[in-house]
């Protein structure tokens, strides 16, 4: 003990060497840019990382990961994907499963082409053959992967990282080839023609799922009269019966009756070929004022009039089957087509009701086209430009200049009645964000019809995470059409087949895929560009090899990624198929769930996965989409590690970027921003501050000798057990139910309510001033010690690197050398006590009350430190007397009293009311009186005290620190 009074400062320093003070290396500050990678070396070399997953005997849990795209650098979408599987997998770890998590990367397709393309010059463009372009593509897939899984792995991802699967591995691709076959001889696989979305930005067909649609698009949308050359009798006959006679030459009825059409692809004229119609709707003869009759449906007469500002009369009504057979002459080209009946899609929302039908650019137009037996036109080449079957507007491009000439030629002919801009959902490349169109190609489809109404039983069988999921695929699997599956790219897996020279014959058969899958297997998917036919066939048709050409398409990338379940989880050990959880963003139910989905239902007739769970995305502090000309952005490498001004960039590390992937509801769009920063880092550090403060107040004790039995301990102590079984249920159920927005706020409430600001904040007094021995002292430190390993324990899937790096610092020896090979806390159910919560309940209710008196008093500055107070309290309600009562009979004297629980001198419960007062509070639990503390200040445990010690150095204490302090020197002698 310090003899002599230092001069200014706290005069209790004198008693430093006397009071139990923290003592730990947990520090303050997380270090994380150092601390971090420390840790997950640490868990690398001991195998914890990777092989904890499979030395567990439980289950099989299988989460598989649905593959990005191996180009970019990781955005925020990546970081609230990859952590949340993380936070899964380790749970399910800690719980004993057995968990192997294979990571997954998308190589394929046209963003890497074009990467490729960019950083070559005109020189090697020219030279630059289809097997160099992949060799180049492949190159830089790998790179982007390497870079990718770098930025994975400083988030503390755990996975099997030395076997990841990509998408471009002959593994992988020899697995496709057999699915693509596998559906190809179950008759799901054709060639046809038919309209597809086509991007002639990309020049191949697209899938619906490669495609965004952008708001604040503008079509030229225009309403055209085609002039009618004949009518069937059955129509001229109701005509008459409504007094409506109409002229029988072709060219005096094409001078008073025309039809009315209205498109927003005025480019697709010069391939119309029908007008449809709806037979279910009424349809109108309507007059103008120069006595000329215009067809419209009857549903839209008023509003086509006004838009024509047209003063049109209704000559007759008939129904729209009775305009089957009628001939319209083309405004531009002369032809002669029929009105036709289409179906439901006519509709009375928008236009005339009768639709331009152009076959070749859609696929309503290509249906109601086969069924009538039209030919399928479609005069438009891959680049988007008007070939010469479009006559005078060859070489015109239909997204630039095709629909001013057009209509231009429209306007000279007479034909066009109006032109106005329309504003509405276009579909755009995703990759190149320029618009598509739809265009009638030969090309390879999956049939999903033949298996719709499986895949839809299938998707019954899944639980689907939220529940709307269910909903939101089942619509688009029963509306999609056929799967156009093949790509006019090079960087790609190969459609397997070949093509007659001389013929329109096609091999693919069980012989040739066999064959191509065994060459893949061995030498990768380059092969079909580095062998000719001769050696690409099996026998015996090697020897026919000058009959065939192998074809040039490639598979669409979501065939490809849509066959990871056979590639992986169906192929791997230590996975499962179908996996126990697919989770990725919502925009996959038309991607990545579909996909698999429609290829695992096609070969085996059940989903690949038994859950599926889908989270938003993340957007800005004010809910905007993240992107480079708003400058929003949020870069998750700089909230790992900072910028080169750590003030202003400062590196907040993994963990707080976790944190804030539990602390969002993910199932919608989630914020993101230096503000949610901020307040998620004084969340990381008051739970760090909670365990630093757990930790240091452990440093000299031992559970095999120090542990007091839970019977033994205190009520206080034993409440605080209680709690903490409450709060693991809690925890736990949260992260069954994948709820970690739960696990956020139960942790956070935990640490700072009732650790902190309760627990902890009364047990002050009994760990600093008792003598290190003292039973109070030791049962708080039991306490102690088994709340942080269970503290530690719970926030470990989130929270990695705080949990162990709270193991390695734990002053004590544990069997285990990390806190995830503990497991999941298992709590005694010793700890769980009812009867504790609802006498304690109203006393922290009595507590806060007093500590809001308190306050008001220090607002005043009448007193400073509580203990500088004294308390009396008259209760009001009988359910808070029961509890003082029940406190005053069963509590430990030296830990349960309620004096040490309010942190003040002196308290009073009932009595005669006091003279001098500071403070006099009525509130709803009864009267609640302060007062300045009588007697004398202890220099050593700051209570004011009535029976203080004078000691050799000029100060006083307590008897009660006397008494330890005289302990202690006997104890130094």
């Amino acid at each position: 003990m310090t003899q002599e009074k230092p001069k200014g400062g706290d005069v209790r320093l004198d008693y430093k060497d006397t009071l139990n003070l923290l003592q730990t290396s947990f520090g303050m500050r997380a270090n994380a840019l150092q601390r971090e990678p420390e840790l997950q070396a640490f868990w690398k070399e001991k195998g914890i990382d990777f092989q904890r997953g499979l030395l567990n005997k439980g289950p099989n849990f299988t989460l598989h990961d649905g593959p990005p795209y191996a180009n970019g650098a990781l955005h925020m979408g990546h970081a609230l994907n990859k952590i949340l599987k993380d936070i899964i997998n380790k749970y399910q770890i800690m719980q004993g499963r057995k968990v192997r998590f294979v990571t997954g990367w998308d190589c394929h397709g046209l963003p890497i082409e074009l990467k490729v393309l960019q950083n070559l010059d005109k020189k090697q463009r020219q030279d630059l053959t289809p097997l160099k372009l992949r060799k180049k593509a492949a190159a830089y897939a790998r790179k982007q992967v390497d870079q990718q899984m770098a930025g994975f792995r400083r988030w503390g991802i755990w996975a099997d990282w030395e076997n990841s699967y990509l998408t471009l591995q002959k593994d992988y691709e020899a697995a496709q080839i057999d699915l693509f076959g596998k559906m190809a001889l179950k008759g799901y696989i054709y060639r046809g023609l038919k309209p597809v979305h086509w991007s002639p930005s990309s020049r191949t067909a697209l899938a619906e799922a490669e495609l965004e649609y952008p708001e604040g698009h503008t079509s030229t949308s225009i309403y055209v009269a085609f002039e009618v050359i004949s009518i069937p009798e059955d129509l001229r006959k109701s005509l008459v019966a409504q007094c409506l006679h109409l002229p029988s030459n072709k060219d005096d009825l094409s001078k008073i009756l025309k039809v009315a059409i209205w498109t927003t692809t005025p480019w697709t004229l010069p391939a119309n070929l029908a007008i449809s119609v709806n037979e279910k709707l009424d349809y109108v003869f309507a007059s103008d004022k120069n006595g000329s009759l215009i067809v419209l449906a009857s549903e839209l007469y008023f509003s086509v009039s006004k838009a024509l500002d047209m003063d049109l009369k209704i000559q007759a009504i008939v129904k729209g089957n009775l305009l089957q057979g009628v001939y319209y002459r083309h405004p531009l080209y002369g032809r002669i087509s029929p009105i036709v009946v289409g179906g439901d899609y006519i509709t009375t929302e928008s236009g005339t009701g009768l639709v331009h039908t152009a076959p070749g650019h859609g696929v309503d137009d290509f249906n109601t086209a086969r069924k009538h037996n039209l030919p399928i036109l479609c005069p438009v080449n891959e680049k988007g430009v008007l070939t010469a079957e479009a006559g005078q507007f060859a070489g015109l491009n239909v997204l630039k200049d095709a629909n001013s000439t057009i209509i231009q030629a429209l306007e000279n002919t007479g034909s066009l009645l109006k032109q106005e801009p329309y504003s509405h959902r276009y579909p755009y490349d995703w990759r190149t964000k320029k618009p598509t169109i739809f265009r009638a190609t030969q090309q390879w489809f999956a049939s999903v019809e033949g298996f719709r109404e499986k895949a839809l039983a299938a998707i019954d069988t899944v639980e689907w995470l939220p529940s709307t999921g269910r909903k939101r695929i089942e619509s688009m699997v029963r509306e999609r059409g056929d799967w156009c599956i093949s790509r006019q790219r090079t960087w790609g897996v190969p459609i397997p087949v070949f093509y007659e020279k001389d013929g329109d014959g096609i091999l693919l058969n069980q012989e040739t895929i066999s064959h191509i899958k065994d060459l893949i297997s061995s030498k990768g998917a380059d092969i079909w560009w580095e062998l000719d036919e001769s050696e690409l066939l099996p026998e015996p048709y090697s020897t026919e090899a000058h009959l065939w050409e192998k074809g040039t398409d490639t598979m669409d990338v979501w065939f490809d990624s849509g066959s990871s379940w056979a590639a992986v989880t169906d192929s791997r050990e230590d996975l499962s198929y179908p996996a126990d959880l697919y989770l990725e963003g919502s925009d996959q139910h038309r991607g990545w769930f579909q996909s698999s989905l429609l290829t695992s239902v096609a070969v085996n007739g059940k989903a690949p996965y038994r859950s599926v769970l889908t989270h938003g995305f993340a957007l800005d502090e004010k809910g905007r989409k993240m992107s480079k000309s708003l400058g929003n952005i949020v870069d998750p490498a700089l909230i790992v590690d900072g910028g080169p001004n750590k003030k202003k960039a400062p590196a907040f590390g993994a963990d707080v970027l976790r944190l804030w992937v539990s602390s969002v509801d993910y199932s919608v769009d989630v914020p993101i921003g230096s503000n949610i920063l901020g307040q998620l880092s004084d969340v990381y550090r008051k739970v760090r501050n909670t365990a630093r403060y757990l930790l240091g107040n452990l440093h000299d004790f031992d559970p095999k000798k120090d542990h007091i039995a839970i019977e033994e301990l205190p009520l206080l102590d034993r409440w605080m057990l209680h709690r903490t079984y409450e709060v693991m249920d809690e925890i736990s159920a949260a992260f069954e139910k994948y709820e970690f927005y739960k696990f956020f706020q139960i942790l956070q409430y935990f640490c700072v309510v009732d650790l902190s600001n309760f627990y902890l904040d009364i047990a002050k007094d009994r760990l600093y001033v008792s003598a290190p021995s003292d039973h109070r002292r030791r049962t708080c430190q039991t306490v102690m010690s088994l709340v942080i390993e269970c503290l530690a324990g719970a926030i470990a899937p989130v929270l990695s690197h705080m949990a162990e790096d709270i193991w390695q610092n734990l002053p004590y020896e544990v069997d285990e050398e990390s806190v995830f090979l503990r497991g999941w806390p298992k709590i005694p159910k010793a700890w769980n006590d009812d009867s504790l919560t609802a006498p304690i309940d109203e006393l922290r209710q009595l507590r806060s009350a007093v500590n809001r008196a308190l306050e008001d008093c220090r607002s005043s500055q009448k007193i400073g430190a509580s203990l500088e107070a004294e308390v009396r309290i008259e209760p009001n309600q009988k359910s808070l007397t029961d509890a003082l009562d029940w406190l005053n009979l069963s509590g430990y004297p030296q830990v349960d009293g309620l004096r040490d629980w309010l942190l003040v001198s002196r308290l009073q419960v009932g009595g005669e009311p006091w003279a001098e007062l500071l403070v006099s509070k009525e509130t709803e639990i009864g009267t609640i009186e302060i007062a300045k503390a009588r007697g004398s200040k202890c220099d050593r445990c700051w209570h004011y005290v009535s029976d203080s010690v004078d000691q050799n150095n000029g100060l006083k204490i307590c008897s009660r620190c006397n008494e330890i302090v005289e302990s202690l020197g006997k104890g130094r002698s």
